[in-house]
């Protein structure tokens, strides 16, 4: 048996980024990029108007108020995407929309308000002196062209959609989506729906896995319930070696008269890497390779599924299509926790913000069967081992569930 902190190096060592594929831009939310994303030129593209009004040469202002105010001689107009193919000379003005390219010669815009306003014949009332520069943007004064916008791993989120589509990018290079198998193993398992015989229970763990799965954007391949039969276990194993790129299990891989997992992945040529964690719940906690795909052997239990889910696998599907792990966050406790002494133990709980503080508790059904310890939290609340209980305000650390808020 290994601690956590060393099995979590073993698999950090074997974290293989999957291959880079181009989607179109509108299929790419949630990805993450397999390069980085540059401007394909400056922003602005062109000195443009800030606000409806008048080009003007701010020099012909000098001196204007609304009691006295400079009259200049209207040339034109340029709308948001005309060619900005006039020319301001001295006492001289263009009628310039927001957007609109700033005429050759003018260095300044007078908002509409600050004169007489439009529709005055071909002469223009300023009545503020107008500053060299005032409310014009300027050609790369935000983004210079080549500039880099977005870094490469970063998730596409709307930020990230929005910014490619104003420069231009109409595909995006992204990793490709890991491929999942999923399965449960036993006897006693139907399906929720099904009349529940004496001794079944309904299948939730492969509900909890799948929802986790498709939050992490991956592409689940296969998934099964696997009765407790050698080589019904042995044919969806080899199925799902060749086809994915994560297998994961619940069940199957303790120490009971049924508990095949393990024994087929090693006949199938997986190399084990550690099989029992210094940990709880989840200590039977099976992780192997067999090429490029890895492979996650959680407990039957409902909670160290779940919990095992987050802590192991979550991360590496996030990894592996070119994310980050989620860095666990220090908080306070506001109840005692029931620390192991020789085990990581984990549990979910509560966080919140309290005098600007991060604080949490844990649930109080701790058995690794109540998944309704589940239903209120936001996080999952990790001790180191200790040979005693942690104390209300005392710190630990805890993953923030990525679907859930603190407040």
């Amino acid at each position: 048996m290994i601690t956590v902190e060393d099995a979590k190096q073993i698999i950090a060592k074997r974290i293989k980024l999957l291959d880079k594929e181009t989607v179109p831009l509108q299929e790419s939310r949630g990805r993450y990029l397999a390069e980085d994303i540059a401007a394909s030129f400056p922003m602005p593209r062109f000195d443009n108007s800030a606000m409806d009004g008048f080009a003007v040469r701010a020099g012909d202002t000098i001196g204007s108020t609304k009691d006295n105010p400079v009259s200049l001689k209207l040339i034109g107009g340029i709308a948001a995407g005309e060619p900005g193919n006039l020319k301001v000379g001295k006492g001289e003005c263009a009628q310039c929309m927001t957007g609109a390219s700033v005429p050759d010669g003018a260095d300044a815009v007078v908002m509409v308000e600050d004169t007489n306003g439009y529709d005055n014949g071909d002469t223009v009332k300023i009545f503020l002196e107008a500053k060299p520069g005032k409310h014009i943007r300027y050609k790369g004064e935000e983004i210079a062209e080549g500039a880099v916008l977005i870094r490469q791993h970063q998730e596409i989120t709307p930020a990230e959609l929005g910014t490619m589509a104003t420069f231009g990018y109409g595909e995006a290079l992204v990793y490709r989506t890991p491929r999942v198998a999923l399965f449960a193993t036993g006897d006693e398992l139907v399906e929720p729906g099904q009349p529940l015989e004496s001794g079944k229970i309904y299948n939730s763990n492969l509900f909890v896995f799948a929802d986790l799965a498709s939050k992490q954007g991956a592409q689940i391949m296969m998934q099964e319930i696997i009765a407790d039969n050698r080589q019904a276990l042995k044919l969806f194993l080899s199925r799902a070696l060749e086809q994915c790129d994560v297998i994961i299990s619940s069940g199957g891989v303790s120490m009971g008269r049924y508990d095949y997992v393990r024994d087929v992945l090693l006949e199938l040529g997986v190399k084990e890497h550690f099989w029992k964690v210094s940990q709880k719940p989840g200590r039977p906690l099976f992780f192997g390779t067999n090429s490029d795909t890895m492979i996650f052997g959680l407990p039957g239990n409902p909670v160290s599924c779940f919990i095992g889910f987050m802590e192991w696998v979550w991360p590496v599907l996030n990894m592996i299509e070119g994310g980050e792990d989620q860095q666990l966050v220090p908080a306070i406790l506001t109840t005692s926790f029931p620390r192991e002494k020789e085990k990581t133990r984990f549990l979910f709980g509560q966080a919140w913000l309290e005098e600007g503080r991060l604080v949490c508790k844990p649930s109080i059904k701790v058995g690794s069967h109540m998944l309704s310890s589940s239903l209120d939290a936001n996080c999952i609340i990790q001790s180191v081992p200790g040979d005693r209980h942690l104390a209300a305000g005392e710190p630990v650390r805890i993953r923030i569930l990525p679907w859930k808020t603190i407040t």
